[in-house]
């Protein structure tokens, strides 16, 4: 049996009082970060072999089902405001299309043909790189997308949260964290997908960074694209530049780039001096 389909270590939840159970929930969910840390090896050798293809103008894509196809596009999506990356660098599909982000789409997810479909609708180029991502590591979709990906020359990973997977024997670069049972037997959207969220957290980041889309500890390439992060460009101008708040706001508004703001008031000081 797979791990994430094993019986819960709780039962009679239903008499449960309100506390228990979320003390329950939150016990079992302290687990998670322990497990991922044992993989860190795995992801490691995945991240690396990300960060040369994508220094190469090489593409990410996440395909996924269900909460693992959800998480791979929420992940996907933030990384342009986050890190001021095109739109399709890295991308996140799941089974079923965008109307299954927000509805669950019947049997999506049987069709082993139908990754490599949309995968193809971003015309893939040898230089791109695929995770696969589904907590069960049996999802038809997925495993027919990275099988399909893998024979055409892609790179080809995955994260999953069992052993020994049909997934994890179909690509290179498997990233396998078992975390147990769930606290309600099978729902893999608890801690299998907090485990996955916390792994693809790592992954992109970390390649971001590696990239060079971050300045010491700030997102200096973020979107400007509402107030709250104004505010947070300027006082990231503010600190870079040592300057006061007026004048960074003048540089965040005639750049509109925190990255460019500093190296236009860098430039500046510079020919005083």
């Amino acid at each position: 049996m797979l791990t994430t389909e094993m019986a819960s270590r709780y039962d009679h939840r239903e008499k449960m009082s309100v506390l228990q159970l979320l003390e329950s929930i939150n016990n079992e969910d302290l687990t998670v970060p322990r497990a991922v840390s044992h993989y860190v090896p795995q992801i490691e050798r995945l991240v690396t072999h990300l960060i040369k293809r994508m220094k190469k103008g090489g593409r990410l894509f996440y395909i996924g089902a269900g909460t693992s196809g959800r998480l791979g596009v929420v992940d996907a999506s933030e990384c342009p405001p986050t890190f001021g990356v095109p739109e399709d660098w890295v991308v996140g599909l799941i089974a079923g299309g965008d109307g299954a982000i927000r509805k669950a789409v019947e049997f999506a997810e049987d069709d082993p043909g139908q990754a490599i479909r949309d995968l193809d609708e971003y015309v893939l180029e040898a230089g791109d790189s695929v995770i696969g991502l589904a907590a069960s590591g049996t999802t038809p979709y997925v495993i027919g997308g990275v099988k399909a990906a893998r024979a055409r020359g892609i790179l080809t990973g995955c994260i999953t949260c069992n052993s020994d997977t049909p997934l994890a024997a179909a690509v290179e670069y498997p990233i396998e964290v078992v975390v147990g049972p769930e606290f309600l037997t099978g729902s893999t959207r608890m801690k299998a997908g907090t485990a996955q969220k916390l792994v693809l957290n790592m992954i992109s980041t970390s390649v971001m960074i590696q990239l060079g889309r971050v300045k010491g500890n700030k997102m200096v390439d973020m979107q400007l694209s509402n107030n709250k992060l104004i505010a947070r460009g300027v006082a990231i101008v503010m600190k870079e530049l040592n300057i006061d708040r007026p004048a960074a706001q003048r540089l965040i508004m005639e750049t509109h780039s925190v990255r460019a703001a500093i190296d236009a008031g860098g430039a500046s000081s510079r020919k005083i001096s």
